[in-house]
């Protein structure tokens, strides 16, 4: 739906089924009772996750025409898509295969340029799309710097691709489509800074050479297609668990003319351990209720003079819980943002508030996605009807950047 601080929208990956098949009858069912809850009377968006499977079926025979009459009939359109998950996300166990396969293979390049080629037919005219994908692969994955840094070649190589294939599609059809780098914890761009440490020294070098060498583009020509088509997806819960300054961050990419793509509107987990005892036990089994087998949970804790311990999952973190100089922890484990009280634990509700009042204030993007894909792992006392917990999610965020 279109609010005066952009396009609000939800994330389909919620739903379980990879085949488009079973993906669009979830569509069908659920999106005309939240858009007669959310946006009766206007167009309503769609934040659409596409699987490689689906992508493969929805350009097959008429699918594509006949999703598009469907959009048409319902008063609905498709302005962003969730590119990160490449197989199944749900009923099974997903954990690091989330970044599988990397920004190092072409079936990542090939699945992205799909999806690119579906968004272009379904963003309305005079709207730009956007698709949000992992920050090019999973640091634990590569052991030596220097295997590391040859990984980040060539999945450079490839959004750079990427970027090229999104600019004939915009001097083809006019439609501007870009790609939106998601940082996460673990990730090789896990943080504001790396994004914007890879942006600068490595995505914009190896641009102006390579397509100097393949389109005979000036460099200046070559940062302006760039800054175009590859942007950030800010998810807020990713930078909140790194405890990021907001407005900095938002601050600095301006200055540098780096675009985001998307804010993904979604919390983590936050809790403050007591410094022993019983108490600190209390919050510690608190937190052990979240540790689930189905997604990577990475934690980052705090210590008493600021710096930071990382975690690759909550498991790992909870068998080393007895660090008293840690004075607080937050989760990568993506709660209903409108709840910040959990009894002993919260989430990052607030660094929900203090992104969407930057936006409201000044907005850098047009695109806004509530990403909350966990309710089916959540503790008993959090779940609820799904269609009801959208409709409270979205309503909560209008709500905030009415205030």
């Amino acid at each position: 739906m279109k609010l005066s601080s952009g396009h609000l929208t939800f994330c389909t990956n919620i739903y379980a089924g990879e085949s488009w098949s079973a993906h669009f009858a979830v569509l069908k069912d659920s999106f005309p009772k939240l858009k007669a809850a959310l946006s009766p009377d206007e167009p309503m968006g769609i934040g659409l996750r596409l699987s490689n499977l689906a992508s493969i079926e929805l350009l097959e025979a008429a699918q594509l025409t006949a999703f598009k009459q469907w959009l048409d009939a319902e008063g609905a359109y498709v302005f962003t898509m969730n590119g990160f998950p490449y197989g199944g996300f749900h009923h099974t166990r997903v954990k690091d295969q989330v970044h599988a396969p990397d920004w190092t293979t072409t079936e990542r390049l090939d699945y992205t340029l799909r999806l690119a080629e579906i968004l272009a037919q379904l963003v309305p005219d005079n709207m730009d799309g956007g698709i949000s994908t992992s920050p090019l692969s999973y640091k634990p994955w590569f052991k030596a710097d220097s295997e590391r840094q040859v990984a980040t070649v060539k999945a450079t190589s490839h959004v750079l691709a990427v970027a090229q294939a999104l600019n004939k599609i915009y001097q083809n059809t006019g439609k501007l489509i870009h790609l939106d780098i998601e940082p996460e914890p673990d990730g090789f761009l896990e943080s504001g800074p790396e994004f914007i440490d890879w942006y600068e020294n490595e995505l914009l070098p190896a641009g102006k050479t390579a397509f100097a060498a393949q389109a005979g583009l000036t460099a200046e020509k070559a940062v302006e297609i760039i800054k175009t088509h590859i942007c950030l997806c800010y998810d807020v819960c990713h930078f909140a668990i790194g405890y990021e300054p907001h407005a900095a961050i938002v601050q600095e990419l301006q200055e540098k003319g780096i675009q985001v793509g998307k804010i993904q509107i979604s919390a983590a987990l936050k809790a403050k351990l007591p410094e022993a005892g019983a108490d600190r036990t209390a919050v510690l089994n608190a937190l052990a209720g979240f540790d689930e087998p189905v997604y990577l949970h990475q934690v980052i804790a705090q210590k008493n003079d600021g710096s930071l311990i990382r975690y690759p999952d909550l498991s790992n973190a909870l068998a080393d819980a007895g660090r008293q100089e840690v004075q607080e922890w937050r989760a990568h484990f993506h709660v209903p943002i409108f709840v910040e009280e959990m009894g002993l634990i919260q989430s990052t509700q607030a660094d929900i508030s203090a992104v969407l009042t930057l936006q409201k204030n000044n907005p850098f993007t047009n695109h806004l996605e509530v990403e909350t894909y966990t309710w089916e792992v959540l503790p008993a006392q959090l779940k609820a009807p799904l269609n009801e917990s959208i409709i409270r999610e979205l309503d909560w965020v209008k709500n905030t950047l009415a205030q």
